[in-house]
């Protein structure tokens, strides 16, 4: 790989990695597993990258590498749901200082304990539809699932989130 291709590669990854971890660690649960998925998404990105005709398109290309390894990962080893812990951090970004904290992180807790309750493909969908910002058509693809499979996981999966809200919002006016 030449130099300038190399620093437009490395200044690509440097940029790219917290994005792509954040969605990793959405997507599989664990934040070392994440950083293993990434850190094998951005290898495989390195290797084709002399090929990527729009370099532009890289953090898709490499979104998509990192959603076929993990996929391929869990296929492998058979992992439904996984047993994991400290998903909260990577959940919400930066807490506003003015709000009240503990409740920030209870809010992240409970999201992060509700997504990883999901199976994989009912996370997948909600990570790349609404961190990712996707289309159904872009999910799909990027999943190799139809588009109705998307719609019904995102329905699914939605419902379940929404009970699990229910659920601890009844627990907090049991008190």
């Amino acid at each position: 790989m030449r130099r300038t291709t190399e620093a437009a590669y490395s200044e690509f990854a440097r940029a790219a990695w917290p994005h792509l971890y954040r969605t990793a660690v959405l997507i599989v649960g664990d934040r070392q597993l994440a950083e293993d998925l990434v850190q094998s998404a951005l290898v495989k990105t390195y290797l084709a990258w002399p090929r990527l005709r729009e370099p532009d398109k890289a953090r898709a290309y490499t979104r998509r590498v990192m959603v076929t390894v993990s996929r391929d990962w869990f296929r492998k080893h058979a992992w439904n749901h996984e047993n994991v812990r400290d998903v909260d951090e990577s959940v919400g970004g930066a807490a506003d200082h003015t709000a009240d904290l503990a409740g920030d992180l209870a809010d992240r807790v409970t999201l992060a304990d509700a997504l990883r309750a999901l199976p994989l493909g009912q996370r997948s969908v909600l990570v790349l539809r609404f961190l990712e910002d996707l289309s159904v058509q872009e999910t799909a693809d990027l999943l190799n699932v139809s588009t109705g499979t998307v719609k019904s996981q995102t329905v699914v999966a939605l419902a379940a989130l929404r009970a699990r809200a229910d659920l601890v919002t009844e627990g907090a006016h049991d008190d």
